[in-house]
């Protein structure tokens, strides 16, 4: 019963999907005419750069989210992956200019498992993401700091608990292709739905700190030892039962790949629709504080990056750019993110004239009203 449950409850997610698949198609066909500046992302010409490969099972429908993490001179990436069995797994590639893909790892290099996985006495809830109906890690977030790298990603049981998880592993491991990941802790309160979630790459006034919310408010918890989340320990975040949940930007969906430190502060970039375009996934940019990252010090009044081209409109969800990775190389931001949910691309910019633009005296600062939590 609660398999055909589920089928059933899928069924009626897709036929949602392809409705609005539709109408979002529609809406592209005119594409913005606004002034081109320099915060603009400029699309590479090899998108998409990961696709779906028939012959591997577990990636066989979508490669996509990717997050990324610069070291040596390479671009080691991070994506979600779909295949016949529905679940979210991670796959791995390299690419040794940022543009191309030059190697990928044959098999799964993460598929989230925990001792206790699936919670049955929860109700089963109405959650799609990308196509994943079976459940897995979603949207990852790689994190260098030290000799560790860390990954957040959102956990989905398949039934009734969507959480955030925090893992890690030794880089030589990680560039060696040991896949030796540390067994996952859950770092959100169950019963809640929050994604989105980064670590700093560096720690902050001698702490580590996890960004997890923008709206209303920039939230940041700091950790003297990431071990404090321990799976009984959680940060509370923004959520549909919260009081902040009506105190926010509602077109906000949160942030992209893990900051950025540049010399005028923290490059975060987020996702965020539009009013009059709501349908339609955009990324934007913002520059927080380097001592104190809860200030909010330049935000863009335009996307960086829109929806407009075949293949960020022809998958499972029409009308999407969603980044999970960014890294800086040889003088240029490369932003890794998912088209369409269905693949994974690049766009970049060169970051000196990126940060000038943003930073213009014509962008209007972001007065950001105090709400207490």
């Amino acid at each position: 019963m609660a398999v055909l449950k589920k089928k059933i409850v899928s069924s009626a997610i897709r036929r949602k999907a392809e409705k609005i698949n539709r109408k979002v198609k529609k809406k592209v066909t005119k594409k913005t005419t606004r002034k081109v500046t320099a915060l603009d992302l400029k699309r590479s010409k090899k998108n998409p750069i990961i696709e779906p490969i028939s012959h591997r099972h577990w990636a066989s429908k979508a490669t996509f989210n990717p997050t990324a993490l610069f070291h040596n001179g390479k671009v080691h990436i991070i994506y979600r992956a779909i295949g016949e069995s529905d679940n979210s797994v991670l796959g791995y590639a390299i690419s040794n200019n940022g543009f191309a893909v030059s190697d990928s790892f044959p098999t799964p290099v993460y598929f989230h498992f925990m001792r206790k996985n699936k919670d049955s006495s929860l109700p089963s809830i109405s959650y799609s993401s990308g196509g994943g109906w079976g459940g897995g890690c979603e949207d990852p977030r790689l994190t260098l700091l030290g000799d560790q790298v860390y990954m957040i990603y959102t956990s989905f049981d398949g039934w009734g608990s969507v959480r955030m998880a925090l893992t890690s592993i030794n880089l030589d491991d990680f560039i060696s292709r040991r896949w030796n990941w540390k067994e996952p802790v859950l770092i959100s309160p169950p019963g809640q739905i929050n994604k989105n979630w980064v670590l700093f790459p560096e720690k902050i006034k001698g702490k580590y700190a996890i960004l997890h919310s923008i709206s209303p408010k920039i939230m940041i918890d700091y950790f003297d030892s990431l071990d404090e989340l321990d799976g009984d320990n959680y940060l509370y975040s923004v959520h549909k039962a919260s009081r902040l949940w009506e105190y926010r930007d509602k077109f906000i969906r949160g942030v992209g790949p893990s900051p950025l430190k540049t010399k005028y502060g923290w490059l975060v970039l987020y996702h965020k629709m539009e009013k009059d375009d709501s349908d339609r996934y955009k990324l934007w940019t913002m520059i927080l504080d380097a001592k104190d990252p809860t200030k909010i010090l330049y935000n863009s009044n335009q996307p960086i990056l829109e929806p407009d081209e075949w293949y960020e409109n022809e998958g499972y969800k029409a009308g999407v750019v969603y980044s999970c990775g960014a890294v800086i190389k040889d003088g240029k931001l490369f932003v890794y993110y998912g088209g369409g949910d269905k693949v994974s691309c690049v766009a970049t910019a060169n970051l000196d004239k990126f940060l000038q633009e943003l930073i213009h005296p014509n962008l209007s600062k972001l007065e950001s009203k105090k709400i207490k939590a």
